[in-house]
């Protein structure tokens, strides 16, 4: 028999249509698994079963009609607890945060997937507000690898990935300022997509303001393409969000990489030391691009780490989203978001408006990068993941979570197009994840690669044990 929680978006679809299982059959079986893992990974704040199968046998009905009511009809997915829901809390992972409503708006991410069918599991942990690499916060504890619990997720789309990596609905929101998307996916083994600013329309804005984007995670790119295609257009809340996509993504995705110019960065022009384990998987998936017809040059981009502009952003940030706490709501707060709050309320106007021009002298200097090369190719993360509840590695004598992840953030600054693919384990069986860039506006790129990957059969972590 078919386990349905092994099944994609995509064929899940498929099944749909062809009368092989009901989403009644998947969302129970979604459900069933999202329970069991919970008590060990802590993936979700919230689930919304009895909500979930109402909407499962709304969208059975109009499977059998043949009238399914649009292209994620009877699809789990779950939503990170930093975007609306209607009818439910968003916390963001804070207890400065009331319970009290109304809650009656959606996201307009949550709103495209509401109006296509799918079938909303429960909300995902959050670190608070969003603000780290890894998922713990005062509000809903520590979040743990699928693949060792004694391990972090990641963040700060922990919950995401976890449950998406055991089985609990094929398809995640998750949103990323720094990584936040692609770190999780990279630890726990599964496709992550941050796509160009803008794509995906978000509201309420961010705190975070630009750096913020929100993005799919899932089983592979085919559904991560599909999931795109319902998410990625316009909304009027959003005053930034770009304009329609002429064609499909997931109608791209044949087009594969032969003839692609791909430049294979393996460590940012020595600025990042890089495991050995992680460095061996990527570049035997560089490799396989080769293989496949993409032309391959190793080289690097010219710049050096932006992590100080990058924090002049993102603590400022922090700092407005503590201003408009109480005195004692502040209180309540995790005590390394404090720190950066203090840290992000002490900038000027002008040391701000400097790291913008940062910001820009980055974004032009990809932009001449990719009139050379399509693809920029890198390891997701350094490292594989380390121990749970803790910022960064023990012992590795950095003091925040951008000491680990200088492979992520630098593509929020620019806002580009960057995605995680799972290229093996290391020996301790936690996944490695492989970084794919493309200018902006060129989501189509990243979802290509990635696609032509997983079709050629890259070593994709298999599914944690306990699943």
């Amino acid at each position: 028999m078919t386990d349905l929680t092994e099944l994609t978006a995509v064929r899940l679809v498929d099944g749909y249509r062809k009368g092989d299982f009901s989403p009644v059959e998947v969302t129970r079986a979604a459900l069933d698994r999202a329970e069991r893992i919970q008590p060990e990974l802590n993936a979700f704040v919230r689930l919304t079963g009895e909500e979930a199968l109402d909407r499962a046998r709304r969208s059975e009905e109009r499977w059998r009609r043949g009238e399914p009511g649009g292209r994620l009809d009877g699809v789990p997915v779950t939503v990170k607890d930093i975007l609306l829901m209607r009818g439910h809390p968003t916390l963001r992972g804070s207890r400065a945060v009331s319970q009290d409503g109304p809650w009656d708006e959606d996201a307009p991410s949550v709103a495209r997937l509401r109006e296509h069918g799918a079938v909303f599991l429960g909300k995902t942990t959050t670190p608070e507000y969003g603000w780290k690499g890894v998922t713990d916060s005062p509000l809903s504890g520590v979040t743990r690898n699928p693949h060792d619990p004694s391990r972090t997720a990641g963040g700060s789309s922990g919950g995401a990935g976890a449950a998406v990596a055991r089985g609990a609905g094929p398809l995640a929101l998750g949103t990323d300022g720094g990584g936040s998307v692609r770190i999780p996916a990279s630890f726990c083994g599964i496709f992550g997509l941050k796509p160009t600013y803008g794509r995906v329309p978000l509201y309420p804005a961010s705190a975070f303001g630009t750096l913020a984007h929100v993005g799919p995670m899932t089983r592979d790119a085919a559904d991560a393409a599909l999931m795109l295609d319902v998410i990625g257009t316009p909304d009027a809340r959003d005053w930034s969000a770009l304009g329609p996509v002429p064609g499909s993504y997931t109608d791209a995705l044949a087009e594969g990489v032969r003839g692609l110019r791909v430049a294979y960065s393996p460590s940012l022009g020595g600025q990042v030391a890089v495991r050995p384990a992680v460095a061996s998987a990527v570049r035997r998936g560089v490799e396989r691009l080769a293989e496949l017809g993409a032309y391959v040059t190793e080289t690097d981009p010219d710049f050096t780490d932006p992590v100080d502009a990058f924090h002049t952003l993102w603590f400022s940030g922090a700092a407005r989203v503590a201003q408009r706490l109480r005195a004692g709501q502040r209180e309540l707060l995790d005590p390394g978001l404090r720190d950066v709050v203090g840290t992000g309320a002490r900038y000027s106007a002008l040391e701000y408006l400097a790291a913008v021009d940062v910001r820009m002298e980055l974004g032009r200097r990809m932009g001449r990068f990719h009139e050379a090369y399509d693809l920029l190719v890198t390891p997701t993360l350094p490292i594989t993941a380390f121990e749970a509840g803790a910022e960064v590695p023990k012992g590795s004598g950095l003091r925040r979570w951008t000491g680990w992840t200088p492979f992520t953030y630098p593509f929020n600054l620019t806002q580009q197009p960057a995605a995680t693919v799972p290229v093996g384990t290391d020996g301790d069986g936690l996944p490695i994840g492989l970084h794919l860039v493309a200018a902006r506006h060129r989501d189509d790129l990243v979802l290509r690669a990635a696609h032509a990957l997983y079709e050629a059969g890259v070593p994709v972590p298999p599914r944690p044990a306990g699943s």
